[in-house]
């Protein structure tokens, strides 16, 4: 019930974030980055990375290229977990991961060896943001979350 914790019924209180209260800015942001490059590792290997509050995923969609043809390409997207929808009462385009993708979960350890950081640093920082990412939502905040 990883998901539970994202499900806020009050604000986001800041002693509810201590790792991102002891990191800066930049630092913050290499951990993202690095799992940013995780989830793009797994995507080409065809797999789809669950974290917490959704799962990244590559799907097909039928793009139309010129002389009216129609060509199916693989895009990358991001799918709101179903709980979160429904709690946030927010409306998304219903989104279906391929059967036969695997879904892995954010490797930490993997994440850390990569940006040097500690494991422990690393999947509180990410948690931490998911968590703001939460409050932002209950709060009926805009929220803007770029992945390279």
């Amino acid at each position: 019930a990883k998901m539970q914790k994202y499900m806020r019924y009050n604000s986001v209180e800041p002693e509810e974030l201590p790792a991102l209260k002891e990191l800066n800015t930049s630092e913050i942001w290499k951990v993202w980055s690095g799992a940013s490059r995780y989830i793009h590792r797994q995507l080409l290997q065809k797999r789809a990375v669950e974290i917490g509050v959704g799962t990244f995923a590559l799907v097909t969609v039928h793009a139309s290229v010129e002389d009216g043809k129609v060509l199916p390409v693989e895009r990358p997207v991001f799918i709101l977990s179903k709980p979160l929808r429904t709690f946030y009462n927010l409306e998304c385009d219903e989104i279906k991961i391929p059967d036969e993708t695997p879904v892995v979960q954010l490797d930490f350890e993997e994440i850390a060896s990569d940006t040097h950081f500690r494991r422990e640093i690393v999947e509180q920082c990410i948690q931490e943001t998911l968590l703001c990412f939460a409050g932002a939502l209950r709060d009926n905040k805009e929220v803007e979350f770029s992945f390279k």
